[in-house]
């Protein structure tokens, strides 16, 4: 199945390629090194509705398809992992906002997001749960005209900085996942308690944390969609994530392999460009194969997804994402080789996108859980 991009996704992918090129790329080591978020790198991305451009134009958003989006996502990790993460994520629990939410909710809050004002985060992952989010423990109990919310999660991007979660928590803890519903809870309220963890190995100029939720007290109104319902909300938003985590494994992909083709070209040994050496060369063809044969997957998620067939969906984005992870960690494992002993020290980027992409691996569903939807569609 072939992609042949529209002249509008083009010039999407090649606006974003160059806000990369002039604007993270300079200052993304720095932004590694010293596990800083980029504030005002958020800020000029929002100039360009890089900010949750799926968000429709009604509430200020760009109003892009999935394929679009993703465009966005790949080539903000081509530019620099963490950054891309940071400004990627800066919309995460919207996509429920705005296809369950009331209208207040949409109104009131999503503007803010796409235009760099605000954060948001989505509260699943606890200690205890992972991938298996129907057994998340954390509950939500009716006080009134009030929910009240306890419980602990962690992984959560955007933890620190976000304005607005989304929080999953049980209803009916006795229903499994049919007593799950979704929660909009602004994060200054008492009780929303985030701590910093800055001891990752990838991905530093993203923001990640522990959140303790004790006795938070919101208004009935701030469920999202019905009670109960949070779990089946959920799922509809899994093809999503994991079409939009392979993009960032063929953005960082991608750039391990520019880095290697750069490096090839400039280091010499043995009285020419090692990139003239067979060996060199057959490093670099398959891995550029690999991530045109990601890429390619990727985008037919996308297809699969938009079109809405909801199995052909579930298992092209557990594809995409389980091919597109697994060779993002091994063509950055393969620029390092490229680069010999240069690529093991921070003065050329491909230590830093090996690092980066093994992430891609755990999130929004391990490798293992992708092989288990697949295996599941095809069985």
């Amino acid at each position: 199945m072939s992609f042949q991009l529209s002249d509008e996704q083009r010039a999407i992918r090649e606006a974003v390629r160059d806000f990369g090129d002039n604007e993270i790329r300079p200052v993304a080591r720095e932004h590694d090194e010293e596990k800083q978020y980029p504030e005002d790198l958020v800020e000029q991305a929002a100039e360009y509705d890089f900010i949750a451009p799926g968000i429709d134009e009604e509430y200020g958003g760009a109003g892009m398809d999935l394929l679009s989006s993703i465009l966005v996502t790949e080539e903000l990790w081509r530019a620099d992992p963490g950054i891309g993460s940071a400004i990627g994520s800066r919309g995460f629990g919207t996509s429920m906002i705005e296809k369950f939410g009331d209208d207040w909710m949409k109104e009131e809050w999503l503007p803010k997001v796409v235009a760099g004002e605000i954060a948001t985060c989505s509260c699943i992952s606890e200690p205890a749960h992972g991938s298996n989010v129907a057994g998340i423990e954390t509950s939500a109990e009716k006080d009134g005209d009030e929910w009240v919310i306890d419980g602990n999660k962690t992984w959560i991007t955007n933890g620190t900085v976000a304005d607005l979660a989304v929080v999953m928590a049980k209803t009916d803890p006795g229903a499994g996942h049919r007593g799950m519903s979704a929660f909009l809870v602004p994060t200054d309220l008492d009780g929303f308690e985030p701590t910093k963890i800055d001891n990752k190995l990838g991905i530093r100029a993203s923001d990640l944390a522990e959140i303790v939720l004790d006795d938070v007290r919101i208004p009935e109104d701030n469920v999202i969609g019905e009670v109960d319902k949070g779990f089946y909300q959920l799922m509809d938003f899994f093809a999503d994530g994991r079409t939009s985590v392979a993009a960032q494994a063929v953005g960082v992909a991608q750039a391990a392999v520019d880095e290697s083709i750069r490096y090839a070209g400039e280091r010499e040994q043995g009285g020419q460009h090692i990139g003239e050496y067979q060996a060199i060369q057959h490093k670099i063809a398959e891995m550029a194969t690999n991530v045109e044969a990601a890429r390619s997957l990727t985008y037919r998620a996308a297809s699969h997804v938009t079109e809405g067939d909801e199995q052909e969906a579930a298992k092209f984005a557990s594809m995409a994402k389980l091919f597109a992870s697994e060779h993002a960690v091994d063509v950055a494992d393969e620029g390092i080789q490229v680069h010999g002993g240069a690529g093991y020290v921070t003065d050329h980027p491909v230590e830093r996108f090996y690092r980066d992409a093994r992430i891609t691996k755990i999130y929004e569903g391990t490798s293992e859980i992708q092989k288990n939807i697949i295996s599941d569609q095809l069985l």
